[in-house]
């Protein structure tokens, strides 16, 4: 095998590697989707998750942590109002939430709802997908949990 031979094997092991822990959110998510628009009912909408995953949440942009899975947990469709719009973890194990905006943009959160669970609040929310992710911070564990999402943080 010559040395350019060994590179482009290399390089392409690395590629392979990559894309094999990598959150993904073109992928249906795990359990399910949901349409809300500004002013919702039932506030909040609620729905039961199991947690976690083998994919590392620190390899994706922002300050993101815990363990998910490859596909998104939830999705939601939103048509944004003047209220803000919260996700929320309750969980018995320590959660945590990544979620990918319609802008793109990612948002994490580890902790900040209390008690090992976790919320991302946008204040100003855009119309569009939410693809969120429920992690389990420390091992590559499952957990359950409930997702809730509300427009009274």
């Amino acid at each position: 095998m010559t040395n350019l031979s060994r590179l482009a094997f290399a390089a392409a092991l690395l590629l392979y590697a990559g894309s094999a822990a990598a959150q993904n959110a073109g992928l249906k998510p795990n359990f399910g989707s949901v349409d809300l628009r500004a002013g919702f009912t039932p506030d909040p909408y609620t729905v039961n998750i199991v947690a976690g995953g083998s994919v590392d949440g620190s390899r994706l942009p922002g300050s993101c942590t815990g363990h998910i899975s490859e596909a998104p947990d939830f999705r939601v469709s939103y048509t944004a109002g003047s209220l803000p719009l919260a996700f929320r973890t309750v969980s018995a194990s320590d959660t945590t939430l990544i979620i990918n905006g319609p802008d793109g943009a990612w948002s994490c959160d580890d902790d900040s709802f209390g008690d090992g669970d976790a919320q991302v609040v946008f204040r100003q929310p855009r119309s569009g997908v939410y693809d969120v992710c429920i992690g389990v911070y420390g091992a590559s564990a499952t957990a359950q949990a409930v997702l809730g999402i509300t427009e009274t943080p």
